[in-house]
This record gives structure tokens, C-alpha cells and sequence, in this order.
């Protein structure tokens, strides 16, 4: 974990307020190091429902199969989180440990085991010793309080430098609901079907089924829209608790995707997706530009896309980013090793407002002076005008410094 603050880290943090029927504790067990904060339970009232997206990695962890086995019930109890392990890649002993932990988390909450979700974040191949739960779980569930949000999300860091916390209070049927949210990641960031870890709470009434509409369909414009180095993880979990308690104050249930009451409710999913998406990427490994990347009139959506991804991904463009380079021919570059519809002589390209190409060539009022002084923003927009059709993508990506190096070059030391 790193102990300088990224620079595009929030400026403060938004006042979380308590869901009914969450509550949260955290403790040191000795996962990887000593004397630091490494597992989060959270504790959910009966009744609480679940929904959730993963990576679609051919490799993924043990915690990944386990959460995945027990989602179709769509009941949830509690959420036990390690950071320091990643329990992956790990065979029979990570099958073992995610069973054992289960085991020693239902026996102290009073739950089935198909009631407890599992997520671990950390280094890949090391078996999790998940014997050391023992020890701390029997004192989280007698200290866990309707606590900190901020404490709960510094509780499943690695390498993050902030706590990513996001929070929306919306009306649902006449009846004020709140969504908290909390994600970590940093690194290894190129999600699919969903984020390094993310996990999201509610106390409005809505059916597992319903939910799992709503977390699916926000996915796409937030935690699958952003990278940082275009690695996915073996760990992408994001999970979406529903504890059902504002029906105590009026909340009629919604059992159906189509309710209309639902619309601020999904709007507020995926504000709250979004923001934890910016965060992780602002939080990039060794990041110091938050940088947008849109790509407009490509053949289609999935096209924009996929040349949207093929920019934010390539090295040579985000180390253009980091020298504050306004190099627009890596752009171009990245456009034509896209594999997608792409014609070079109707080509635009902007850094910010500045046009530096337009018609397969550099822009005849191109300025040197103008497109440097946009790429010293921190906050910097690339748009490309493919000028084939009607699709459009837009994803977020950060610069590639000299840090993200150092950090994963000594990552298990």
C-alpha cells in the first residue's frame, strides 16, 4: 500500500449515511503483514437480498467460484473480505480455504453457508491461510457497528493510496431509499462484467432478480469502461446488497425491472458505479491524468468501444500522457491496430478543445502551443472522429508513469 496519495485523489469525501440493517467490522488477522488492517466482515439483517457480476477471467479465484455457486439463491447474511491473498490460482487449498472461511463465518453469524459471500484481494498463487479467521471473527460480529464507511473501504486497500467511497439518497415510490457504495483498485484494472472489488448497499425492498437486472446493466458504462493497465483480474467482484428495511417506512418492494418507480434508483446505481470507476482509475498506479478518451462515429457501439479501449490501453499513448506529449499520431496508431472499421483519411482527432488532425492529416491550423497546453491538465479529453456511422463509446483510462513500474516491480516484497 502506498503512503503517498495519489494527486488525483477527491478533495473530501461525501457524508456517508447509515443503511439500516448493515453493519460493518474490521480487524488485523496477519493475512500477509503484521499489524495491519486486512479482513472486513459485514453483517446483513435476515431478509437481505443480492445480486452481483464477476470476471469473466479463465483463471478466476476460489472466492470468485464460491460467490458465483451461491448468487442464484439470492439471499445474503454477511461478507467476509481479505485484502494481502488473492486466493487464486491456488487449486484444492483455495477450494478448502474458501469452505473453511464460510464455515467459520456461518457458524459465528447463525447462517447457512450459501449466505456468505467471500472476496480476496492481493498477491496471486499463495495459499490463503484461512485458519486466521478464526481468531478475529467471533469479536467482528460482536463489534460490528452501523460504523465508518471510510474505515470499511481503507480495510480492503492494497496498493490503492485513498478509500473509494460513493454515496446517493433517491426516492422510491415516495419513500427516500440510500445507496452506499465502496471499491478498491488500483491496479490490474481492466474489469469484465465487473471492478477489482466493489460492493454496494441498500436498504431499498428489491426482489435478487430485479437487482441483478440493475447491477448487469450499469456494469457497461462504469466499472467496464475503464482501465488503468489492461490487465483483468483473476478477483473482479462487484456485489449489490439489498436489505429491504425503508419497506419499514413505507417502501413497497419491486419485483419487476420494468417498475417505474425503479428509474431514480437505477439512475443512482449507475452515478454511484461511475464515480467508483473514476476513483479506481484516478487512483492508477503511479497515475497523475485522469484521462477520457471518446470515440465517436465508428460503425457501431461496440466498435467506438473497441477502439476506445485499443487507445486507453496502448503504452505509447499514455506514456505521450505522462511526458505531456501531444502526440497524436500514437492515437492514430491505436486506431488502426484496433481491428475495427476505420478509414484514415476521414479521421479527426482533438486533445481537449484543440483539433490536431482532421482528413488523414495533421489539422492546417494545428498549434503545437495549444495541444501542449491541454496535456497539462490533469483532467485531459481525447476524441476521436471515426466518420464511418453513428456509434459512440466513451471509457477512462489514466497516464503510465515511471511509479506504475517501481510498484509492481517489487509487488510481492
Amino acid at each position: 500500500m502506498s503512503t503517498e496519495v495519489s494527486p488525483l485523489a477527491p478533495k473530501s469525501y461525501p457524508e456517508m449515511p447509515v443503511i439500516e440493517g448493515v453493519r460493518f467490522a474490521t480487524a488485523a488477522a496477519g493475512i500477509k503483514y503484521k499489524g495491519r488492517t486486512d479482513v472486513l466482515l459485514v453483517l446483513m439483517d435476515e431478509g437481505t437480498e443480492v445480486a452481483g457480476v464477476f470476471t469473466r477471467s479463465l483463471c478466476p479465484s476460489a472466492p470468485v467460484d464460491w460467490c458465483r455457486a451461491n448468487l442464484p439463491s439470492g439471499k445474503a447474511r454477511a461478507l467476509l473480505v481479505n485484502s494481502g491473498n488473492a486466493n487464486a490460482f491456488t487449486g484444492k487449498k483455495g477450494k478448502a480455504a474458501v469452505e473453511l472461511s464460510a464455515d467459520i463465518v456461518s457458524k459465528a453469524v447463525g447462517c447457512a453457508q450459501g449466505e456468505i459471500y467471500l472476496a480476496s484481494t492481493g498477491v496471486i498463487g499463495e495459499p490463503l491461510p484461512a485458519d486466521k479467521f478464526s481468531g478475529v471473527v467471533d469479536g467482528l460480529v460482536s463489534d460490528a457497528v452501523a460504523g465508518s464507511w471510510l474505515d470499511t473501504a481503507k480495510a480492503i486497500m492494497t496498493t490503492d493510496t485513498y478509500p473509494k467511497v460513493s454515496t446517493r439518497t433517491v426516492d422510491l415510490g415516495g419513500v427516500p431509499v440510500t445507496l452506499n457504495g465502496i471499491a478498491k483498485g488500483a491496479g490490474m484494472i481492466a474489469p469484465d462484467m465487473a471492478t477489482m472489488l466493489s460492493f454496494l448497499f441498500t436498504d431499498a425492498p428489491v426482489a435478487a432478480p430485479v437487482l441483478q437486472e440493475l447491477i448487469s446493466g450499469a456494469v457497461g458504462g462504469s466499472f467496464n469502461a475503464i482501465t488503468v493497465d489492461s490487465d483483468t483480474s483473476t478477483s473482479d467482484t462487484a456485489l449489490l446488497f439489498a436489505t429491504g428495511k425503508a419497506a419499514e417506512r413505507g417502501a413497497v418492494r419491486v419485483t419487476e425491472a420494468s417498475d417505474p418507480r425503479l428509474e431514480p434508483f437505477r439512475q443512482a446505481l449507475g452515478e454511484v458505479m461511475q464515480d467508483l470507476a473514476h476513483q479506481i482509475v484516478r487512483d492508477g498506479e503511479g497515475a497523475r491524468k485522469f484521462v477520457e478518451v471518446r470515440v465517436e462515429g465508428a460503425s457501431s457501439d461496440a466498435s467506438a468501444k473497441r477502439i476506445a479501449l485499443s487507445i486507453a490501453n496502448s503504452p505509447l499513448v499514455k506514456t505521450a500522457i505522462a511526458g505531456e506529449d501531444a502526440n497524436w499520431g500514437r492515437v492514430v496508431m491505436a486506431v488502426g491496430k484496433a481491428g475495427e472499421p476505420a478509414d484514415r483519411d476521414r479521421l479527426a482527432i482533438w486533445f481537449g478543445d484543440v483539433r490536431v488532425a482532421v482528413n488523414g492529416e495533421r489539422d492546417p491550423d494545428y498549434s503545437e502551443a495549444a495541444a501542449s497546453a491541454v496535456m497539462e491538465r490533469e483532467h485531459i479529453v481525447i476524441r476521436t472522429e471515426i466518420g464511418l456511422g453513428e456509434g459512440s463509446a466513451t471509457v477512462w483510462t489514466c497516464d503510465l508513469t515511471k511509479a506504475y513500474v517501481e510498484i509492481n516491480g517489487d509487488y510481492r516484497s
